[in-house]
């Protein structure tokens, strides 16, 4: 498997130096920040919902490369999606970073970001991964107060 690593070690090297929807949005209409103590990371999320759709998103700040191509790769696999599967994938995510046991097709379902299924192995790196998620999912519940990983 050290083919697949250093293949998913690309992909999120080049996401974290390349983060794809890495704007504010001035129409946003729901937006939260995001923190984690430990390391520094810190994004603001950016949503712009549509009835129940992800119309656009997009995200700023800074953090490790982890937690930025999580960001990234979080916009691009969410636009067009409803909130619900927004949550359906977090929930998913976090199974995977975690490495919860999952259903049949759950990895298939994540698509590219499969790629951070080898987080589990350093358990204090699921916060860096799942930061940007956590912050999302303040954004769509309308949450005032900075979301910490802690």
């Amino acid at each position: 498997m050290p083919d697949l690593r250093d293949l998913y070690q690309d992909v999120i090297l080049e996401h974290s130096k390349a983060p794809r929807n890495f704007r504010e949005l001035s129409a946003a209409n729901h937006k939260a920040e995001g923190y984690n103590p430990l390391c520094g990371d810190h994004f603001t999320v950016y949503v712009d919902i549509d009835g129940d759709s992800i119309r656009d998103i997009g995200f700023q700040g800074s953090g490790c490369a982890i937690s930025k191509a999580s960001a990234s790769m979080m916009t691009q696999i969410l636009k067009g999606k409803s909130t619900a599967e927004a949550e359906q994938l977090f929930a998913r995510f976090h199974k995977l970073v975690t490495g919860a046991p999952t259903a049949n097709g759950d990895q298939t379902e994540l698509g590219k970001l499969a790629v951070f299924s080898g987080v589990s192995e350093f358990p204090v790196r699921v916060k860096c991964a799942t930061l940007a998620w956590h912050t999302l999912h303040a954004a769509l519940e309308g949450k005032q107060q900075t979301v910490s990983t802690e």
